[in-house]
């Protein structure tokens, strides 16, 4: 075992264009350094739906150039000679020299590739993909993982992520790869490299979503050192908004990430600089973006000079009726199974279609035709208009823009967000959500804890009596099969629990709804208790 480690090793060391992990391979090999060996060599990272993610360093199980060159060469082996695809790349540790590694690659296999003129937001990948009538794109960025993480994700020509079974034949093309070294590169492809004007095409796009006229508005924005910040302020120009204020400390990209200890705006103490700058200028609104900025979080400063930060599904469910009352015609919106249930109220009431899909924007992209609007609770949207969704993923720059134009109409009403949830609290129910997470070194503890919950499933949960159980391995609930869980309980509460698609993690998603009979606080203040016994229920049956 130990000198097939070496081996393998010594192979990668032959063939890596990169100095760097060709220092780290050389001093782990010299020094006898088995179990780091073991570490990098004795797993290898999978593309999957999501791509590729991981920590970057020397070997198969580590995000660098071989694996980056081999992904890029897999795509080109799938796609074949004279197709189309756009490459960007956020400004994470070695993003630029991946996405250059991913064009000389693409361009040697005989493909054509046009390259984003920096680094970028991640929907202005999935914009220009369909703007340019490209057969596929390609975005470097670890979204908001650790510092030391990168990734590499996939788009097709729709300008959506890639699903089944495309995913599987990539990964197969990519195990099928020799040696990188031996890869023909630049040429006889062609490579092009992309102006402004593509950013300017994106702006026009997202600018012209439903915004309403309402613009007075003061916003504290923090892009988490990313590179949302130029392209939201543009976007904000452009739509006749004042520019907001961002947080210097993390205004400009680092990759470090240095004010933060993980660069997530739902994490705690990410958006600590945002509400303080908040507080400072008496700002109506704060906003974030994650690294990449396809996510965004929103939060309404309070006169006490704290914030109360939205979750996903409340964003999601104000996002979802000013869309509908903006838009008209045969629509549709769409969330997952793990976001709250009030969406499917909201387009009952507003009669519009509803679908519900898998975990994923992937999925959600694909609900059906006149998707207007698409959200999943981990503070991912995609806005659209009568003519559809200009990016066919999640948008966090659109949907600063639009959560800011609804945040305007309620200040010219002398009203905030917080009072925009109240009334759909008094109207549909008050949906409160909360997320119960496991993580673990050991992947075996999830798979014993799921196996717990399909041999011993609960009858009672929180209070509240279990009504159905859904085992989505099996495709219950009308869905394509995934490893989850569903319990749907009395008095209209839900939980569903499913393994992380891209983190060590067991997650839990609970639901439950109070009626509003009187004030909206005493029915938060029940959904709080309700929660908390839920959470308690089950963190005692799944043990870990």
């Amino acid at each position: 075992m130990n000198g097939d480690l070496v081996g393998a090793a010594r192979e990668w060391l032959a063939q890596d264009p990169d100095p760097e992990t060709r220092d780290e391979l050389s001093r782990l090999l010299d020094g006898g350094d088995l179990e780091a060996l073991r570490d990098r060599f004795g797993a290898k990272l999978e593309f999957g739906t999501a791509g590729l993610r991981g920590e970057l360093g020397a070997g198969p199980n580590r995000m660098n150039r071989v694996t980056v060159m081999r992904a890029a060469a897999g795509l080109a082996q799938v796609l074949g000679p004279g197709r189309h695809v756009v490459i960007g790349y956020d400004a994470r540790h070695k993003s630029d020299v991946f996405a250059r590694d991913t064009a000389a690659v693409l361009t040697g296999a005989g493909l054509h590739a046009s390259l984003l003129p920096g680094p970028l937001p991640t929907p202005v990948l999935a914009f220009a993909v369909r703007r340019l009538g490209a057969d596929a794109g390609v975005t470097v960025t670890a979204s908001h993982n650790p510092p030391r993480d990168n990734g590499y994700k996939v788009y097709w020509g729709d300008g959506s992520q890639i699903v089944p079974p495309v995913d599987s034949e990539i990964s197969a093309a990519i195990d099928a790869v020799g040696r990188v070294d031996r890869l023909p590169l630049d040429g006889p492809g062609t490579l092009t490299e992309l102006g402004e004007d593509i950013v300017e095409d994106y702006l026009a796009a997202v600018t012209s979503l439903p915004l309403g006229e309402a613009r007075d508005l003061r916003v504290a924005y923090t892009p988490l050192h990313g590179v949302g910040a130029a392209t939201l302020a543009g976007a904000f120009l452009a739509a006749g908004f004042e520019t907001p204020a961002a947080v210097e400390e993390q205004r400009d990209p680092d990759p470090d990430f240095p004010t933060v200890s993980f660069p997530n705006p739902e994490e705690p103490g990410a958006m600590d600089l945002a509400v303080a700058l908040a507080a400072k200028l008496d700002a109506d609104l704060v906003l974030a973006n994650d690294p990449d900025a396809d996510r965004c979080a929103v939060g309404v400063p309070l006169p006490d000079g704290t914030c109360r930060m939205l979750t996903g599904d409340e964003v999601g469910g104000l996002l979802a009726e000013h869309v509908i009352t903006q838009t008209t015609g045969d629509r549709m919106v769409a969330t997952t199974i793990v976001s709250s249930t009030l969406l499917s109220k909201i387009a009952r009431a507003h009669g519009v279609r509803y679908g519900e899909t898998l975990t994923g924007f992937k999925w959600i992209i694909k609900a059906g035709p006149g998707l207007v609007f698409g959200y999943e609770e981990a503070i991912g949207y995609s806005v659209g208009s009568d003519a559809g969704l200009p990016v066919r993923d999640k948008d966090g720059i659109g949907a600063a823009l639009t959560v800011a134009a609804v945040a305007a109409a309620a200040k010219r009403s002398g009203r905030t967000l917080l009072d925009l949830l109240d009334d759909q609290a008094r109207r549909y129910g008050l949906h409160a959500t909360s997320q119960l997470s496991f993580r673990v070194s050991d992947l075996s503890l999830i798979t014993d804890a799921m196996a717990r919950l399909r041999a011993h499933p609960p009858t009672a949960l929180g209070g509240r009596a279990v009504t159905r159980t859904d085992d989505l391995s099996k495709g219950d609930g009308g869905l394509p099969p995934t490893d989850g869980l569903r319990y749907l309980l009395s008095g209209d509460g839900r939980v569903v629990v499913r393994p992380s698609g891209t983190e060590p993690k067991l997650k839990c998603y609970l639901e439950v709804v109070v009626p509003v009979t009187g004030e909206v606080g005493r029915a938060r203040e029940q959904a709080a208790r309700d929660l908390a016994a839920l959470k308690a229920d089950l963190a005692a049956c799944l043990d870990l």
